[in-house]
């Protein structure tokens, strides 16, 4: 039985943990969501996601747990919204702790601050998807190995490099298990 983690450092941990469940339940498949923390806990797990938050601070304590290392040593799919998809980045327009697994170069609140949120309906993976963008990033350029999967106004919003994949918005908020299903099939592909 696979495991997928929810890094459990700050932001909408617990939505995450329900969606994945309700995808794993459509699916059919039967799986452990922990929320995790620690480096132990991290290197239990088949795959991993990391929710939306305050990226600085995420980096900080992932540096601090010993989590950061765990993670690029553990190299499991990887699915980042909002500030993991800022954390999975190389480059951002601020200083601070990155997983340097994804080659892209990410903008920080790209779309505004709180008041500037929106929801709009993207095209993602063949399919249309409801979008919900908080203080949203977006990615400014991408390396050679990283595809870009969804783009709003020519602003690159998701992207996916070989088992990892990261969107501006948050999937966890709208009812559609789509993405964490897409995620599950990726985990599922990694352990067989």
């Amino acid at each position: 039985m696979i495991t997928i983690g929810i890094l459990d450092l700050q932001g909408d941990v617990s939505e995450h943990v329900e969606m994945t469940r309700k995808a794993l339940k459509k699916m059919n498949v039967e799986a452990n969501v922990n929320k995790v923390k620690l480096a132990s806990q991290i290197l239990q797990c088949d795959g991993l996601i990391i929710s939306g938050g305050e990226s600085t601070t995420m980096g900080k304590l992932m540096i601090k747990n010993g989590v950061k290392d765990a993670i690029i040593k553990k190299e499991i799919p990887i699915f980042g919204t909002c500030a993991g998809m800022v954390l999975l980045a190389t480059k951002t327009d601020y200083e601070q702790p990155l997983l340097e697994l994804i080659d892209m170069e990410v903008k920080r609140n790209g779309f505004g601050s709180q008041k500037e949120s929106f929801e709009e309906e993207i095209e993602l993976l063949n399919h249309q998807f409801p979008g919900i963008f908080i203080r949203a990033p977006y990615v400014k350029k991408v390396g050679q190995n990283t595809k870009i999967i969804a783009k709003i106004d020519e602003k690159i919003v998701g992207v996916k490099k070989g088992k990892y994949i990261a969107t501006a918005f948050h999937p966890e908020l709208t009812g559609n298990t789509k993405l964490h299903e897409y995620f599950i099939k990726e985990v599922l592909n990694c352990v067989e």
